[in-house]
């Protein structure tokens, strides 16, 4: 075997390099045990660290379900007050519960008995941004919503992160108010984590670049750390939850040494059936792998959606057969393409480019959808939703952005047709409205017309007499003056009809409160006259100008006064009273907000309509159509406003909508303008 080699050099260079293959083999196993027992003390961390996730939410959850069972009782200010304090004392880790009504306005509070109040150096108000984003999105998702967190200094100079839960109280579907929770990170770890997971392990909240924001726990030094982390996905808000084992490092020669000695007796023989093993893992791995990018190809080519991924420097590395059809592009002319892309309009390249760089930077949130407009092969343009989130490697590093395409080419057109569906039935409303008030008309332009007749045939006799003294004279004047106001009357009730029902496009402007009570003022008192209705027109002093299409507005007025006269139109309703009134919205009488309010005292609404009042086509009377109402609302909520109604006791009905105020034009009018513009 070794007659090659010369004498005894040769034996040697092979039991040394018999020996080093067996040293390697040794450290070699002693390396992969140490590297396995790691690996299950990392495993381990890993399922502790997702257990406590689990049991964070858990625990967050209940609060939620106390809060709740709490808010179903509908209690009062003192039993509200009891409630909270008992929640407070099993809770350490709630520092403060605030109940706000839904305009955001504190009604009650309660702080923590265990501590003192963790406001007393900062004032409430100074720390609300947080608090009313996350009411804002609890109102929006109709359930519990959290914060971020934010920095809360103390008294002591010091200081801790919180939290806020924010959850709306909901009663008969309407919204009533919020129920604010202040959690201190701190306290959340030590008493939610720190007894079952706290005693080997170190817990803490992190900032997504590492920055620990509470730490629960003692860390033994000289011992190898191991570290896991998890998010906690919370509604609105997404926190890090890092752990670090406290464990020794792996011993140099683990309790394997007797199995390798007894392993390396056999690795010879056991080698070929390891490798004929391996072989046959290797193949049928190799198999399912294949399966497994055939299903995920089959997938992708089947999606509707169009995909494309990008590399960190904005080159297209995957386009799918949906995308492809979408923009009329093969794969293999989009893979490798850079700014600008053949699918970018060209009067829009520099806007994409610009838009291009944003996201590469890193400077938008990941996971937004945007709109954006493509082009075709042929050159169509046609408009696309973009939700493009960072592509992460197997090692946690970003490599790209994944972006889904989506043509909602047929969801605009789908707009559209509404949109203008929607105009055909304010124009039918509008309609529906000149015929009733076409029969009013005819009844009341009888009067003035009649008058004038008279007077004019008056007037022809007096000037026909041939003994006619200058006594006589006088009176022909007087009943030409008497003429010119009947004709005068006529002519304001035809022109405010005429104005009111004008077809015109819809444009905002500033408008004073009093102009727009002014200008119904003639057709609300046609029909009050007709229906013995007294009307009292209330306009607060010194109002802003209002920003509003003042045609569509006008329609809404007219047709709240005629409602709430023609509720009052029945025998047992004697007094008959209609007021309209307009003021400061009281809730955001800062922002100029502006309160139009019809007040009736006629039968009231019934639960029963109440629950249908603005459905579409939805009417109590027989000649309605049943859009007035349904149209009034559509053009309040146009305007950012928001119409609603309640009973007036002991009868009655009240009719509210707002409109927004023209904050940074005229402020208020006084007396003597207000006089110039009726004049």
């Amino acid at each position: 075997m070794t007659d090659w080699l010369p004498g005894g050099a040769g034996r040697r260079s092979l039991w040394v390099a018999l020996m080093t293959l067996v040293l390697a083999v040794l450290i070699t196993l002693v390396w992969l045990a140490g590297r396995y027992e790691a690996s299950q003390v990392q495993a381990e961390l890993e399922r502790d660290t997702a257990d406590a996730v689990n049991e964070l939410r858990t625990q967050l959850s209940r609060h939620v379900q106390a809060i709740q069972g709490v808010q179903a009782a509908q209690p009062n200010a003192a039993q509200w007050q009891q409630e909270m304090l008992s929640l407070l004392r099993e809770h350490r880790d709630w520092l403060r519960v605030e109940w706000r009504d839904k305009a955001q306005n504190l009604r009650n509070q309660a702080d923590s008995p265990l501590r003192s109040p963790v406001f007393e150096r900062n004032p409430r108000s100074d720390m609300l941004n947080e608090t009313l984003q996350s009411c804002l999105r609890a109102r929006r998702l109709s359930g519990p919503a959290y914060s971020s967190t934010y920095f809360l200094p103390q008294v002591d100079g010091l200081g801790f992160e919180v939290m806020e839960l924010c959850l709306p109280y909901v009663h008969a579907g309407e919204l009533m108010g919020f129920t604010v929770v202040t959690y201190g990170l701190q306290e959340l770890l030590q008493e939610r984590l720190g007894k079952s997971f706290g005693r080997r392990n170190e817990l803490s909240f992190t900032e997504p670049d590492g920055t620990r924001l509470a730490i629960s726990g003692t860390q033994r030094r000289g011992l190898r750390v191991f570290t896991a982390q998890q998010l906690v996905d919370l509604p609105g808000n997404t926190l890090v939850l890092r752990m670090d084992g406290r464990r020794g490092k792996p011993d140099l020669f683990p309790n394997v040494l007797t199995a390798l000695v007894t392993g390396m007796s056999i690795a010879l023989v056991t080698v070929m059936i390891l490798l004929a093993k391996d072989s046959r893992r290797r193949l049928k791995a190799e198999r399912e792998l294949a399966e497994a990018l055939a299903f995920r190809k089959a997938m992708e080519d089947s999606l509707v959606t169009g995909l494309r991924a990008r590399d960190l420097e904005g080159r297209i590395t995957y386009v799918n057969p949906a995308f492809c059809q979408m923009v009329g592009l093969d794969a293999e002319v989009l893979t490798g393409r850079n700014a600008p892309m053949p699918y970018w309009p060209p009067e829009m390249v520099d806007e994409y480019k610009q838009r291009q760089a944003i996201r590469l930077a890193g400077n938008v949130p990941p996971r937004e959808g945007f709109e954006s407009v493509f082009m075709r092969q042929d050159g169509t343009r046609f408009p696309v939703l973009i939700i493009e989130a960072p592509l992460i490697s197997v090692q946690g590093q970003q490599t790209g952005w994944m972006g889904a395409v989506i043509d909602i080419s047929e969801q605009r057109r789908i707009e559209e047709l509404s949109r203008a569906s929607q105009e055909r039935l304010q124009a039918t409303a509008r309609l529906a409205t000149v015929g009733e008030m076409a029969s009013l008309l005819s009844h009341e332009l009888n009067q003035p017309l009649a008058a004038i007749a008279s007077y004019a045939n008056g007037s022809l006799n007096l000037l026909k007499d041939p003994q006619a003294v200058p006594q006589t004279l006088d009176d022909v004047h007087m009943a030409l003056r008497r003429i010119a106001e009947q004709a005068q009357r006529a002519g304001r009730v035809i022109s405010s009809v005429h104005d009111f029902v004008r077809r015109r496009d819809q444009a905002r402007e500033s408008v004073l409160p009093q102009a727009l009570i002014d200008a119904i003022a003639p057709l609300v008192n046609l029909q009050a006259r007709k229906l013995n209705v007294k009307v009292h027109f209330r306009v607060e002093a010194k109002l802003p100008w209002v920003v509003c299409d003042r045609t569509m507005v006008e329609q809404v007025l007219l047709n709240l006064c005629r409602n709430g006269m023609q509720a009052m139109d029945v025998p047992e309703c004697r007094e008959r009273v209609l007021v309209l009134q307009v003021k400061r919205f009281a809730a955001h009488s800062e922002t100029g907000w502006l309160e139009f309010s019809v007040t009736d005292v006629g039968v009231g609404i019934a639960e029963e309509v109440a629950q249908k009042l603005f459905t579409p086509f939805f009417t109590t009377k027989p000649e309605g159509m049943g859009l007035g109402l349904s149209l009034c609302r559509t053009v309040v909520e146009q305007h950012g406003g928001h119409l609603d109604f309640e009973p007036l006791q002991p009868r009655g009905t009240v009719f509210r909508f707002t409109l927004p105020g023209d904050t940074q034009g005229t402020k208020g009018v006084d007396a003597l303008l207000l006089d110039k513009i009726k004049a």
